[in-house]
């Protein structure tokens, strides 16, 4: 997501195709649908019936990517990927899918999440003589796959993946067959889809909907999938733990017109502001919601209290990728420039502001501040999540307690840090009930942010771990932060 609305990033987006003659124009535009996953970096790989063939590059999708290229990539099968860099990280070689040419049998590797334990895994790879070209933990994978065996295939890969402990969706393409894998515990999403004929793999059902496939079925946890000209066929590489989805991206990270384990991201988001209005009332005149990503909470917020709903901050649309940059300072810029309030709607009114989380703080104050500026008489900020008192191992970029201001500060502190009126957050219970619909299908969330459990902790082997409150200062060792 853009760096200077919010500050939280996901490490990225997967598409993956198999058996249809426009392969790498359909995972172009599953990759487009996917963009708010990732705008660092973007490539594919496709399977010629020959070779595996490569484009990738740093940027938008629409900037990595020409229609004239795509003659140059034909064949039935492709796998892509959009990323979002870590700061210092943008660098074109850790772009996916990565991808690795052998006499024996080529393969290319793409990857949604965080290896915690990566750091200590390439360390051993580099005392056995394995040379690591980038800095991506998906690479990591590629060399124990094939420590394992000459040869990438379910054994190999089952073997790597229980090595590794973290979350993740992977796409793992070779000459004959596509896989895809998700980890133990469901975190990181992805989902099956059939296109006539050809099956479709994406971090997101909105890549579905953009191409014409139908969603079949999410890859359950623990699970890798094999698809291959004899169709496709499951089997199981750890034992499967309870479901922890992620809660960011039911908060935040996910489009909302997409179904993330079975639960519509809009109607969840909504349910947050109608559990928000219940908890926390407000005394105003409207309800205005941040634009995108709080829109859903704001609509859901304003039917619960029965204020009205209305268009208190706009947004620039045409705004380049020129000015998200990594500095604090021109991230605060990038925020006026982004956004803009609604004078005639806001002056002289009691606005409830609805957004979606809160990391940092500086975002939230300088919208505050422009709401008072266009005149509104009290700014209430109410916010659809928990607060988020604890780093993120497992793909998004909140790697540690300094950069979280509800970790350092009271709620009072933040209230008159962003200069409200008053700010309140949603509960974990009310989180929950906004998502867990069906407890047959959602065993739970992972809210590791919010509350200090970690469902996977470091080193951790895949099968057996019951997670635990490493979150807490001066706890275990939570290896490579992202």
């Amino acid at each position: 997501m853009p760096a200077e609305q919010k500050s939280i990033t996901e490490e990225c987006g997967i598409f993956g195709i198999w058996g249809h003659p426009k392969a790498a124009e359909l995972t172009y535009y599953g990759l487009h649908a996917m963009q708010h996953r990732g705008q660092d970096g973007a490539g594919l790989v496709v399977n010629n019936g020959k070779r595996l063939l490569s484009h990738k590059g740093l940027g938008l999708v629409n900037d990595v990517f020409s229609f004239a290229e795509f003659s140059q990539l034909s064949g039935n099968v492709a796998i892509g990927h959009v990323r979002s860099a870590t700061e210092g990280s943008q660098v074109y070689e850790n772009v996916q899918p990565l991808l690795f040419q052998s006499q024996i049998q080529s393969m290319a590797l793409a990857n949604n999440g965080n290896l915690m334990n990566a750091d200590r895994l390439q360390s051993e790879l580099e005392h056995k003589g394995s040379i690591l070209q980038t800095s991506s933990d998906t690479e990591v994978v590629a060399h124990l796959m094939k420590q394992r065996s000459m040869e990438v295939n379910e054994t190999a890969i089952a073997d790597a993946l229980n090595q590794t402990s973290g979350a993740y969706g992977f796409l793992i393409l070779t000459d004959d067959k596509l896989y895809a894998a998700v980890d133990p515990n469901g975190i990181r999403p992805l989902s099956i889809g059939r296109l006539g004929d050809a099956y479709v793999v994406a971090s997101e059902s909105c890549a579905f909907d953009q191409i014409g496939a139908v969603f079949e079925r999410d890859v359950l946890p623990g699970e890798l999938v094999t698809i291959s000209d004899d169709g496709l066929q499951s089997s199981r590489f750890a034992m499967r733990g309870q479901r922890r989805m992620c809660a960011m991206e039911y908060v935040y990270l996910s489009r909302p017109d997409s179904d993330v384990n079975a639960v519509n991201v809009h109607a969840s988001r909504k349910q947050m502001g109608k559990e928000l209005a219940s908890e926390a009332p407000a005394a105003a005149d409207i309800v205005v919601g941040v634009p995108d990503s709080s829109i859903s909470a704001a609509i859901g917020f304003a039917e619960e209290s029965g204020l009205p709903y209305e268009m208190g901050i706009i947004k620039n649309r045409y705004v380049g990728r020129t000015f998200i940059q990594p500095s604090q300072e021109l991230r605060e810029q990038g925020v006026k420039m982004k956004l803009a309030p609604v004078r005639g709607m806001v002056e002289g009114k009691k606005v409830v502001m609805i957004d979606d989380s809160i990391v940092r703080g500086t975002t939230c104050k300088r919208i505050v501040q422009m709401l008072k500026h266009a005149g509104a008489s009290e700014v209430h900020v109410r916010i659809a999540s928990p607060t988020i008192q604890h780093p993120c191992f497992y793909g998004i970029d909140m790697s540690t307690y300094d950069e979280l201001i509800a970790a350092n500060y009271s709620l009072d502190q933040i209230r008159s840090m962003i200069g409200a009126d008053s700010v309140s957050f949603l509960s974990v219970t009310g989180l929950e009930k906004s998502i867990i619909k069906d407890k047959t299908i959602h065993q739970g969330i992972c809210a590791a942010c919010m509350t200090g459990y970690y469902p996977v902790t470091t080193d951790s082997t895949n099968s057996g771990n019951t997670g635990s409150q490493v979150g807490l200062r001066g706890g275990s060792d939570h290896g490579k932060q992202i």
